[in-house]
């Protein structure tokens, strides 16, 4: 595959943040999670992620009985991850809501930049879950989608945001956070920090900040 015929810049993804996974299921995970990226979930077996492993099918399904199962892992870690980013953030945040959306924006791009492949896998396989395996990884999705609304609503609350739609306004804010995982890489002109402040000036402007 040529460097243009990319779907996604990241070449590896980045270790895991899941520090209480044994090393034969991080070996898995992250095995699965580089071709899931670079495949697509569809386009990836789970003799694939085997033989990746340096693994035998019965050996693989001793700790994920489904090529799901691995997914719906992968998703989880994710996801909890992003809503940790976003919560340390705001935790660490004066409570004006234009502060408020700095920081969410930075978290939320740094997740990006910081796991581009896992953003991505979580980011574009949800549609492949069965309802009982996606229902708790939405769960928390929509935990960090619902900080980013309420952030917007307090500041339309208080007349710092002059945002028409609030619900567009964090589509937008959330969508173009999302593309930064395709196109970032480690060796990238910009660092993740600098890409992540961008944006956080970006979000302002899309939801007509006031001035202090």
């Amino acid at each position: 595959m040529t460097p243009s015929s990319r779907r996604l810049a990241a070449t590896a993804p980045a270790p895991l943040p899941e520090a209480g996974l044994s090393p034969a299921r991080r070996v898995i995970l992250e095995t699965a999670l580089h071709l899931f990226a670079e495949r697509g979930y569809s386009g990836t077996s789970i003799r694939d992620i085997a033989a990746a492993c340096g693994l035998q099918g019965p050996t693989l399904y001793s700790h994920y009985a489904s090529k799901e199962a691995v997914l719906a892992e992968i998703l989880r870690i994710g996801h909890d991850e992003h809503l940790r980013h976003v919560r340390d953030a705001l935790l660490d945040c004066e409570p004006d809501p234009r502060a408020q959306i700095r920081a969410w924006t930075r978290a939320h791009v740094r997740f990006h930049t910081d796991y581009p492949m896992l953003a991505v896998v979580t980011n574009t396989e949800l549609h492949t879950l069965s309802p009982a395996a996606l229902a708790p990884v939405l769960s928390v999705r929509r935990q960090a989608e619902q900080t980013l609304h309420d952030i917007i609503e307090r500041g339309r609350a208080r007349k710092v945001f002059k945002a028409l739609d609030p619900w567009l306004s964090a589509a937008a804010i959330g969508g173009m956070g999302l593309r930064v995982a395709f196109w970032f890489a480690p060796d990238d002109e910009f660092t993740g920090e600098q890409v992540a402040e961008t944006y956080a000036e970006f979000a302002l402007r899309l939801l007509g900040a006031r001035d202090k």
